[in-house]
């Protein structure tokens, strides 16, 4: 390593030092409403037990196969490899010797019980909004789990995104520990689902764009989920997934069992309506309707016209539709039954055309739901199809029966073709 290599790291580590300095006094405590709040009552625990399934929380502390909450599980990041730590009541190596305001700390202020600056693949840039009673309740849940004696596996991220001061550095920037404050303007069902969206719910951890150093935007504008190969629509362009026109009841349909008139949900999203959302109750989930539906839709961005594929791909497409399509889909692509229509479909008209690309390949499943126990899904055509053939029949899609999106190409579905289902 050269002098001036050494002398570059030097000045940097110097400066995440300061930041790490200036970051310490913005951390905020907020004591327990009283002793036993976080005591493990049959009532603390229920509710903490809901809070739970509200945030998805076992979605990512259980790996595929191992005990509910006991961690373990892989989370890939641009920025090198995540493991999720066990949070069962073991004291060993679960949060057994923590206390209820060690948890309220990792919540609020992103810090473990020995002080260490937790990653915000933990999102607890959203979940510094939960107020301490809620924290409390899911801190008596947890100590409820039985112990669970599975040793954490360390983080393998890449320099210098594995230091503690880089780490401290991006807080500076990104992070501002904060309780949720309600707007005096709406009504408490509002507000109400304000709250679960932007914190337990922690939505715009996917619906967002993000930028280098992986730190959210804060909005739901939609954004491109790294490494899964997914793209979490924008939940307030009417383009993509905005619910501004929507009926209320139809969002919490679409919200409570994947499916709804003319829409379902799949990948990610299916994983979160089967483990999380179908087990909220119906006036939490109304309320985030109310709130995701008010969300301002903003100027609708000028869009070129999308070049036209040319004449041989829209005549293959058609020939690869009639043959795998059709049955479900209709010669026009005016949907038959459960199968959703494809003409005016807002999945596949997306500037991103990812999720098309996504189906195709993998097949669409929505969830298996208390009120949709027995779904209809798409099998997978990767088997089938190979990348030209899979460009070009979602090309087609995209530019026929009124569609009008851009043809992709053989190299984009190749770049998802290998991307993991989990």
């Amino acid at each position: 390593m050269t002098r001036r290599l050494l002398l570059l790291v030097g000045a940097l580590l110097a400066a995440l030092a300061i930041a790490a300095a200036l970051a310490w006094p913005r951390e905020q405590f907020v004591p327990a409403a009283s002793p036993d709040a976080w005591a493990g009552t049959s009532t603390n625990i229920a509710r903490g037990a809901y809070l739970a399934r509200a945030g998805d929380c076992m979605a990512c502390h259980t790996a595929r196969g191992g005990a509910p909450y006991a961690g373990g599980r892989a989370m890939e990041t641009p920025f090198g490899t995540l493991y999720t730590p066990n949070i069962t009541s073991d004291r060993v190596t679960g949060i057994g010797k923590w206390s209820a305001d060690d948890f309220w700390r990792a919540l609020h202020n992103g810090k473990s019980r020995d002080g260490r600056l937790l990653y915000p693949a933990f999102p607890y840039t959203n979940y510094t909004k939960v107020a301490r009673a809620d924290a409390d309740a899911l801190f008596a849940y947890l100590r409820s789990l039985p112990p669970r004696q599975v040793q954490n596996r360390p983080h393998a991220l890449r320099f210098p995104y594995d230091s503690q001061l880089a780490l401290a550095g991006w807080r500076l920037l990104y992070f501002k520990p904060g309780v949720f404050e309600g707007d005096a303007t709406r009504d408490a069902q509002w507000n109400r689902g304000a709250y679960l969206v932007e914190g337990l719910g922690h939505c715009s951890a996917c619906h967002s764009a993000r930028n280098r150093l992986g730190a959210s935007d804060d909005g739901l504008g939609g954004g491109l989920i790294p490494t899964i190969g997914w793209y979490a629509p924008s939940l307030t362009a009417d383009s993509e997934a905005g619910l501004g026109k929507w009926q209320e009841d139809h969002i919490v349909q679409l919200l409570r069992t994947g499916v709804a008139p003319g829409a379902s949900v799949t990948g990610p999203m299916a994983e979160v309506v089967a483990q999380s959302l179908q087990h909220m109750n119906e006036g939490d989930v109304r309320a985030m309707a109310v709130y995701l539906k008010s969300l301002p839709g903003g100027p609708v961005a000028a869009r070129e016209p999308a070049p036209r594929p040319p004449e041989q791909v829209l005549e293959q497409g058609g020939q690869l539709y009639r043959q795998h399509c059709a049955a479900c889909h209709g010669g026009r692509g005016e949907g038959l039954g459960p199968y959703p229509a494809l003409a005016g479909n807002r999945a596949l008209t997306m500037e991103e055309p990812v999720n098309a690309i996504r189906v195709v390949l993998n097949g669409g499943f929505a969830p298996a739901t208390a009120g949709n126990p027995r779904p209809y899904g798409m099998p997978p055509f990767s088997h089938v199809l190979d990348d030209a053939q899979v460009a070009t029949l979602v090309s087609y899609l995209r530019a026929s029966w009124g569609n009008n999106a851009a043809p992709v190409t053989s190299a984009q579905v190749n770049r998802y073709r290998a991307v993991p289902l989990d």
